[in-house]
């Protein structure tokens, strides 16, 4: 993960050689593999497991048509690879740090969240964690590489950098349908979110996150198994 240290401000991203990797890597692994799928297709379509043999079917039928169908495996197989490439920078998390605040951007998506609600910054495994002065979760985003990058970013902005990870952690406990200790609607919500997580539903997983910590609910999972906490709000 690179880290542009700027006057005022630091970006952590992909380095670049994993960037160049990704754009240039894929799609010449994608017209390799689209060229070895041409030459052995006469040999697959013989075979009764294959799957989508009406696929390899085809592409065999064609395959004596020489130039075209090493010209047409080729470039099949990296337009495949570039549509990876770019599912792999739409996933790719971008962190710009400041002194006044943090924006975190994956693709299309941007949060920007002013320092001063930031009470504590942390790793959690393989995510990096925001908690407000209230507890309450103000992001919590998936990354792939090292974290020293990260906490050397926050620390050089004053951002209270927790080594120790979650300082709330030994208050999480594991949810159980109709757990009495849940607020309001809380247990429907970890209910549909367990279903979610069973259908790998990204989408339900951070809206169902987003509407429990509207009832003052924070949630973390280990193995699609849910673990959840109260906030602590502050009086006045």
């Amino acid at each position: 993960m690179d880290a542009v240290y700027r006057r005022h401000e630091t970006v952590v991203s992909e380095p670049a050689w994993a960037v160049g990797l990704m754009w240039v890597g894929l799609p010449l692994a994608g017209a390799g593999a689209g060229w070895l799928l041409q030459a052995l297709a006469g040999w697959l379509a013989e075979l009764p497991w294959v799957p989508f043999d009406g696929i390899v079917e085809w592409i065999a039928s064609v395959a004596d048509n020489e130039p075209l169908a090493t010209i047409v495996s080729l470039a099949a197989g990296a337009v495949v690879g570039l549509v990876l490439a770019v599912i792999g920078a739409m996933e790719t998390l971008v962190v710009r740090i400041t002194d006044s605040e943090v924006t975190l951007r994956r693709g299309d998506t941007k949060q920007k969240i002013n320092r001063a609600r930031v009470r504590t910054v942390f790793i959690d495994r393989k995510q990096l964690v925001l908690l407000g002065v209230e507890a309450d979760e103000l992001a919590r985003e998936g990354f792939d590489l090292g974290a020293d990058r990260l906490r050397d970013g926050f620390i050089a902005h004053g951002y209270p950098w927790s080594a120790a990870g979650d300082p709330y952690r030994d208050e999480f406990r594991r949810w159980v349908p109709d757990d009495p200790e849940l607020p309001g609607s809380a247990g429907a919500l970890l209910k549909a979110r367990s279903k979610a997580l069973e259908d790998g539903n990204k989408t339900d997983i951070a809206e169902l996150r987003a509407e429990l910590a509207k009832l003052g609910v924070v949630v973390r999972e280990e193995a699609k198994r849910q673990y959840w906490r109260r906030t602590h709000p502050t009086s006045g």
